[in-house]
């Protein structure tokens, strides 16, 4: 993440609609009644139970779902004092962060008072909006005060996460640390670098933990905070020492823990060593630790090391707590936050990284195991489990200790209503996105001379998911970059038509010539073909000299598909390629096929159709579902295409009894599962929610995906092209930049899994 560029930045803030956030109608409204309803008059009734019994707002608004993000920008992101509108797009942010986490609907609110009075009457007067408030980015020791009196004062949950956010997550993972240290918290020696509201935070819940505070050294940008400083206040001087060190240096001598948050690189390896057996050492500032990691680990093996970054094992991340401290706490109406609660959330997070890790976790991160131990002492970001774990851990904390409003009786319901919350698209993106940068391929980009695919290129090699290959004229290609302002100088640029090519078109023209020697062509054609982008590409990756091919934003699919059929061919015991669209929903991903090959496939097509693509879906962890498309339910209409269909469903019924697949059967009760229960209780699709949809032709396909591409406005990644050897990916022709890097992600994904099972 170190490379993101300002303009990559700058643009993916100001492309496409403005903001991160839009508010859209949960209920019906496309009648005048509806608007009546929702309006005036029929917002009347509503508005007079409320006022008869004002907890009825949790019943009739968005109020229990709700959570205020607000800011005055006095200490943001690190960055400094720089104004409420400059803390805009981090509450923006954070807005999405609890939406795309956990499911609750967030308002980013700028409020410009540094007075503390006058802040705290201000979120006091708006506070009958929401369920729960956030406070994000205000500078100690205001952001304590403030807090302080806003719980006192209000009867909703009110967590600063600046704050909060950090002490669980590190509590959570000192506990686990410790465990492997074989250490107590009761006896450890706990050196401290930064005084500010995280800082405290932590060492306030380390105590609640079991830290002996007498054992807690803490330095501030003055120094050590002890007896014989006058400069502390009274949130400092509970931390203030007896003992005297006169630096950090001389605190780290026999220390067992370092908690840094504070700035980078003023630990060095020689103070590392001088801690004790198993040091554990969090070194938490951002961007830079307090310590490189590498140069941490070199320093002691036998240490435990956390740091806030992403590109290291055991990140301390908020968003492993604050969407699910609130989640829970708003599911059972909770008056606060207290203790009780966070130090379950502690625990939650803690025991969970003890579990055994799902498979898709590590599919997620690319590893081939991951089990509690020094470099796994918190779960990972992408686990699905923590919205189930850590929310009821947080509403059985809350029912508890008697801030609960609400009772939640039944709990393995509770947890299933949870994880149906989050649809996967969010989830699947993220995976795939996270598992494409573990292990990065060539990627040969067919049209380099094109703006978007140059763009998305960089945001590619930037992810780091991709070393790019650029295909097309060189000068073109390099003044482009430089127009652009792009950093791909160091990227392999080739122009297949130039005579210092020569020797690898022949190269590249002897192979394909072997392949089509007895279908009509000649080495010299062969060789002349490598003169086109796509034969060469394709070539590429068929030589080993590249993994994956991304194509087809300025040809039409029948001419980008061709070259990779040719040469890279079909993967062993496929009969039949596919394309596969994914359609990203609010209730999770829903999958179309055939939508670009094949263009009237019998029903033994339809067959081969359905393997591939319920053979990629289960490689993303994720149960196919699937309906077989046509205009008829089960028999009711005759016609060709019903009966190949119908067909093609037998055919899966017997050959593969244990796939979740019926049909044939109309797009509506496909996507109804209410509809078909009560007109089709037989089908094997009974109370499931289909994710799959498979088209009797191509025609039916494509215009379905497109027609809800555009009238959904649905983010889409594709086509995914199922059964060929090697990675080779067709774009849309128009697509944005994001879909090009979606696809990106997607061929260097299916090159990884093609490479395992070589």
């Amino acid at each position: 993440m170190d490379h993101i560029r300002k303009g990559e930045a700058l643009d993916y803030h100001e492309q496409g609609r403005k903001g991160k956030l839009e508010i859209v109608p949960t209920k019906p409204h496309s009648s005048q009644r509806d608007l009546a309803l929702a309006y005036s008059p029929g917002v009347a009734e509503p508005v007079l139970a409320i006022s008869q019994n004002p907890d009825d707002v949790y019943r009739y608004t968005a109020k229990g779902n709700m959570v205020a993000v607000i800011s005055n920008g006095t200490a943001i992101l690190g960055l400094g004092n720089l104004g409420p509108e400059a803390s805009k797009p981090v509450m923006e942010g954070k807005c999405m962060l609890f939406k795309i986490f956990a499911d609750i609907d967030s308002i980013d609110i700028e409020v410009k008072a540094t007075d503390v009075d006058e802040f705290v009457n201000t979120v006091k007067n708006i506070a009958p909006t929401f369920g729960g408030i956030n406070l994000e980015d205000i500078k100690a020791p205001e952001a304590f005060e403030i807090e302080e009196r806003l719980k006192a004062e209000l009867d909703i949950p009110i967590m600063h996460d600046d704050q909060h956010g950090t002490a669980i997550i590190s509590s959570a993972a000192l506990l686990n640390a410790l465990e492997i240290a074989q250490k107590k918290i009761q006896e450890v020696k706990i050196v401290v670098s930064g005084a500010g509201a995280a800082a405290l935070s932590c060492i306030d819940l380390m105590i609640q933990l079991g830290a002996d505070v007498k054992n807690i050294f803490v330095f501030d940008s003055k120094g050590l905070l002890c007896e014989k400083r006058e400069d502390l206040d009274h949130r400092k001087k509970r931390f203030s020492n007896s003992t005297y060190h006169e630096d950090l240096a001389s605190a780290l001598k026999g220390a067992d823990v370092f908690l840094g948050l504070s700035q980078g690189n003023i630990v060095t390896q020689e103070m590392v060593k001088s801690m004790a057996a198993n040091p554990i050492v969090f070194a938490m500032a951002n961007p830079d630790p307090e310590i490189a990691y590498e140069l941490a680990m070199e320093a002691r093996p036998d240490i435990i090391m956390a740091t806030g970054r992403s590109d290291h094992a055991n990140q301390v991340n908020n968003v492993l707590g604050f969407p699910f401290i609130f989640r829970g706490a708003l599911d059972v109406r909770a008056t606060c936050i207290n203790d009780q609660m966070k130090l379950a959330a502690v625990k939650a997070i803690a025991d969970l990284a003890k579990e055994a890790v799902p498979e898709e976790v590590t599919e997620a991160y690319n590893l081939q195991h991951l089990s509690f131990g020094a470099e796994y002492i918190i779960p990972k970001p992408l686990d699905p489990r923590l919205i189930s774990v850590v929310s009821t851990a947080v509403a059985k904390a809350a029912i508890e200790s008697g801030v609960a409003k609400a009772q939640i009786t039944n709990w393995e319901k509770y947890q299933s209503e949870l994880q149906n919350r989050m649809g996967r698209d969010n989830v699947l993106s993220r995976a795939i996105a996270e598992r494409a940068r573990k292990s990065p391929k060539k990627v040969v980009f067919a049209e380099g001379d094109n703006i978007k695919v140059l763009k998305a290129a960089q945001l590619a090699k930037d992810e780091g998911i991709a070393v790019p290959i650029l295909l097309g004229p060189e000068d073109k290609i390099h003044q482009l970059i430089g127009e652009l302002e792009l950093d791909l100088s160091d990227a392999q640029i080739i122009d297949p038509r130039l005579d210092k090519y020569s020797s690898q078109r022949e190269s590249f023209g002897k192979k394909f010539f072997e392949q089509r020697m007895r279908k009509g062509m000649t080495e010299l054609e062969a060789t002349r073909m490598m003169r086109e982008r796509n034969y060469f590409a394709a070539m590429m990756v068929a030589s080993g000299e590249a993994d994956a091919v991304i194509s087809g934003m300025t040809r039409n699919y029948g001419r980008v598909i061709r070259p990779a059929l040719q040469t890279i061919g079909v993967a062993d015991g496929v009969k039949k390629v596919c394309g596969m669209y994914i359609l990203h929903t609010k209730q999770g991903p829903l999958f179309l096929a055939d939508t670009t090959v094949n263009v009237n496939p019998t029903a033994e097509d339809l067959v081969e159709i359905t393997l591939r693509v319920a053979e990629s879906i289960g490689r993303m962890k994720i149960i196919p579902r699937i309906a077989l498309l046509s205009y008829s339910n089960f028999g009711s209409s005759e016609g060709d295409d019903a009966a190949k269909v119908s067909k093609a469903v037998s055919i899966l019924h017997r050959d593969h009894p244990k796939m979740i697949v019926d049909g044939e059967i109309q797009a509506n009760f496909a996507l109804n599962s209410e509809m078909r229960a009560e007109n089709f209780p037989f089908s094997r699709l009974q109370d499931m929610k289909v994710n799959t949809l498979i088209f009797p032709n191509l025609a039916s396909g494509n215009i379905a995906y497109k027609m809800l591409q555009e009238i959904a406005g649905l983010e889409v990644t594709g086509p995914v092209l199922l059964g060929m050897k090697q990675s080779y990916h067709i774009l849309q022709m128009g697509c944005t930049v994001r879909e090009i890097t979606n696809m990106v992600r997607i061929a260097v994904v299916d090159a990884q899994i093609k490479q395992e099972h070589k």
